[in-house]
């Protein structure tokens, strides 16, 4: 296997977000991003990229697929070598490639999946494909030493993001947190603002983000925007 970085980005396609769901109003051409990593000898994967739901969905969000295995062979990697995939929600540009892991343990929130099973959530075929091996966690678990999965609902309500400790530093793929860098980096300021005591009006802060700080994160990453948090200090 080549020598590959902790943490490696796989570009996996992009689609267009129409303006219905954006905040401003306009149309959003979005990258779809998974993460490869590099830990203690093993190989992780977060996210596996757009998966094929139906004509409706295809036509509302008019994706453009990138290869999954071509990604992965482009980094030196087979589907094979990879030990574990963490998806961090089960909506169809997130899950696109789990089919290639038969047989590989898939860990998912608890709650995530019982949306999955409850119909409407996710095209039931890029859920349950031959081999299909979930498991489900209920809240925070050190899934190796060094690293966490952390749930962080908001984009839904089994949404999790994973935590890389590093020596030089530690990397969260925070997966749909936020539609952007810049917006984890205004929800991280709200805090800030509410701790310092600043006048109202302001935004409620969400309570997981600070559990993602108390890891003293050096960058966050973001499956659909190319932008990387970092600390300002």
């Amino acid at each position: 296997m080549a020598e590959l970085p902790a943490v490696r980005r796989l570009d996996l396609g992009w689609f267009v977000r129409p303006g219905t769901e954006t905040a401003d109003g306009a149309p959003r051409v979005e990258p779809a991003l998974a993460y490869l990593v590099r830990h203690d000898g093993e190989l992780l994967l977060f996210d596996t990229g757009i998966g094929t739901a139906d004509p409706e969905t295809d036509a509302h969000y008019r994706p453009y697929r990138r290869s999954l295995r071509e990604a992965l062979a482009a980094a030196g990697v087979t589907p094979a070598e990879v030990s574990v995939v963490v998806n961090c929600h089960l909506h169809f540009d997130h899950i696109g490639g789990n089919a290639l892991f038969a047989g590989t343990p898939i860990l998912v929130q608890a709650a995530e999946m019982a949306l999955a099973r409850g119909g409407e959530h996710t095209p039931e075929h890029l859920v349950d494909f031959p081999g299909a091996t979930y498991e489900e966690l209920s809240g925070e678990a050190e899934i190796r030493p060094g690293l966490w999965v952390v749930p962080t609902p908001g984009h839904t309500a089994g949404h999790q993001s994973l935590v890389v400790r590093r020596p030089d530093g530690t990397v969260i793929l925070a997966g749909q947190t936020h539609a952007s860098a810049s917006d984890f980096a205004a929800s991280r300021l709200a805090a800030v603002a509410v701790g310092e005591g600043a006048r109202p009006p302001l935004p409620e802060p969400d309570g997981w983000p600070r559990r993602l700080l108390e890891f003293d994160p050096r960058r966050v990453l973001f499956a659909h925007d190319a932008s990387v948090w970092e600390p300002t200090g």
